[in-house]
């Protein structure tokens, strides 16, 4: 993932050293710069004859391991790369003469940034020796080298201080290791297998390295949380790979806050390169961890991050994004930022996914927890317009954050805004009226105070006090005895809720469509449409509904005959026998159905 240049600043003059003599690299060394240059092309034969004559079986002698020490500390690129070219499966050999630096800190930290470069630059990296070799080395090698230190009893000081980007490096190779391999790394990877007996997997024996790593830094709560969890399986497969970063991000968030913000921070500096082959995974990490006191001063650069992800076509980066989003809008220093993505916010409303869409609207009632904050008349009026089709979803989440959202836009639109929105204000009054009788408890109650909320807002004292005085049935004959003119919207607007799976909402539209009725004696063509409505219903799943709708037909039939009969004038009340019952007509109807 880094692109970092390493190759060495030593001279590459074209020598050829037959057979290096490992004794001029004693004291003489640092006391004769001269000397020390002239042999600088010499460095990569020295570790090759190294490494040979520990192939050989030779025992190191407390001299070579000196030897190795010093001259690691005066050439660690040369020292490195070689060491990892001549022996990429770290055989024994190797294991010895990487565990001698690893003894040294000074040797280990002048070493490290580069194996970092390697281990990062996957499946291979590009880098010259001295001696003028290009060849490039696995980065697998490099994850080698790390698992036999990380082997040793002890773990040295620069592991700890490079673990934030050693973790991330080593993350990063869990999840290409999970994609198509390339030929050249299966082959290799095959050589160490057989000479060193290890997992099967590439992506396994990274995953291991992770787990060492950790174990060096005592995050113990941790491997057993994702143990427990399945979270190193998860890890393991290229789909499910961003939802197990994420699991160890909340495990590290809550058991290490010091490591997990350094890491976020690495996140941070890689997402806004604008990497694509491990933004999910990385995204999803730095959204887990937003909450760290240590990211605070980094939100700006989280907010530019997460805002470009928002337009994804993929569901699971619009998602990670929008969570982001939410965590970020509760910060009021950002509240510029975030206010500047409205319009897109309230274009993705209208997405068919549950869970975006209720994201969205958390956003935006964070945003608005600030009660300083106004709402513009033409978002006002744009929020309103997209809100009004999610109070009727079938996601109850999604119910009750709309009709929140919604209450809050009547009770914090500017001045100017108010009377643009009071059409919205009014088209809503009748899906909260049904929704007050909604099963979910948090959807119903939402309802009524937004119900008040509205009436409020268009000074209707009237509905106000029968929302006050929970008198719902009053509150409808009010509605329709006030809109008189609109009566048949209402009802056009209240049939789709006779196809209610919830039988509250059913009952509610029946008995609405009775109150209706007597408003539309002398429209023949919504008297209809009544009646057609009614009998759908009177073969209904519940026998209470079924029941419920041929007595409302019957109501509605006898208003209807006693309007044109010769002794009615107004529908005055008046009384009439329907079946073997006597039930009052016109004025008293819906005290009688409600009985």
């Amino acid at each position: 993932m880094a692109n970092t240049d390493t190759t060495p600043t030593q001279s590459t003059a074209n020598m050829k050293a037959s057979a290096p003599n490992l004794d001029i690299f004693g004291e003489r060394l640092v006391s004769h710069p001269n000397e020390l240059s002239m042999c600088l092309h010499q460095v990569p034969d020295f570790v090759r004859n190294m490494h040979q004559r520990l192939v050989s079986n030779a025992p190191p002698d407390d001299r070579m391991l000196m030897d190795i020490l010093r001259l690691t500390e005066a050439y660690p690129t040369d020292v490195m790369v070689t060491l990892l070219r001549c022996a990429p499966s770290c055989d024994r050999a190797a294991t010895i003469m990487w565990r001698t630096i690893a003894s040294s800190g000074m040797a280990v930290d002048k070493v490290l940034p580069t194996l970092l470069c390697v281990l990062e630059n996957w499946p291979l990296h590009r880098v010259s020796t001295s001696d003028g070799d290009k060849t490039r080395v696995f980065a697998l090698a490099a994850t080698r080298v790390v698992w036999e230190i990380l082997r040793l009893p002890w773990c040295p000081a620069p592991f700890m201080e490079y673990s934030p980007r050693l973790l991330v490096a080593l993350l990063f190779q869990v999840f290409v290791s999970t994609l198509d391999m390339p030929e050249e790394v299966n082959t290799f990877w095959k050589e160490c297998q057989e000479q060193l007996n290890l997992p099967t997997s590439i992506n396994r024996f990274a995953v291991q390295t992770v787990r060492a790593l950790f174990r060096h830094l005592r995050c113990l709560d941790l491997l057993v949380a994702m143990e427990c969890k399945r979270g190193w399986d998860t890890l393991l497969c290229a789909d499910t790979h961003h939802y197990a970063v994420g699991l160890l991000a909340r495990e590290m968030h809550r058991t290490s806050n010091a490591l997990c913000s350094c890491i976020a921070l690495r996140l941070l500096g890689l997402l806004s390169r604008q990497e694509p082959l491990w933004d999910l995974p990385a995204l999803a990490f730095l959204v887990e961890v937003l909450e760290c006191p240590d990211m605070r001063e980094w939100s700006d650069s989280a907010l530019e991050i997460i805002s470009r992800h928002l337009q994804s076509k993929s569901r699971e980066r619009r998602c990670l994004a929008l969570r982001g989003l939410v965590v970020l809008s509760k910060d009021p220093s950002l509240a510029e930022g975030i206010r500047s993505l409205t319009q897109s916010l309230m274009g993705l409303l209208q997405d068919a996914d549950a869970e975006v869409v209720v994201l969205i609207l958390s956003v935006f009632l964070n945003e608005l927890q600030d009660r300083a904050t106004l709402i513009s008349s033409p978002t006002a009026l744009q929020l309103a317009e997209v809100l009004q089709p999610l109070i009727d979803k079938d996601n109850s989440h999604v119910q009750v954050l709309s009709i929140h959202l919604f209450r809050e836009v009547m009770e914090l639109v500017m001045d100017n805004g108010k009377k643009p929105l009071k059409k919205h204000v009014s088209k809503s009054l009748l899906p909260l009226f049904f929704h007050c009788h909604d099963e979910n408890w948090c959807v119903a109650e939402a309802s009524q105070e937004a119900l008040l909320c509205g009436a409020k807002f268009l000074k209707r004292r009237k509905l106000k006090q029968l929302v006050e005085k929970e008198q719902p049935w009053k509150f409808a004959e009010v509605l329709l005895a006030e809109d008189r003119s609109r009566a048949a919207e209402h009802l056009r607007r209240a049939r789709p809720y006779l196809q209610s799976p919830q039988e509250p909402l059913r009952e509610a539209a029946v008995r609405f469509m009775g109150i209706a009725g007597r408003y539309l004696r002398k429209q023949q063509e919504e008297t209809q449409f009544i009646y057609k409505a009614l009998q759908d219903l009177t073969d209904d799943i519940s026998p209470a509904i079924s029941s419920l709708a041929i007595q409302t037909l019957q109501l509605l039939r006898a208003v209807q005959r006693a309007s044109y009969s010769p002794g009615c004038r107004r529908c005055k009340t008046t009384s009439r026998r329907v079946g073997d019952r006597k039930l009052p007509l016109c004025g008293s109807l819906w005290t009688s159905m409600n009985n």
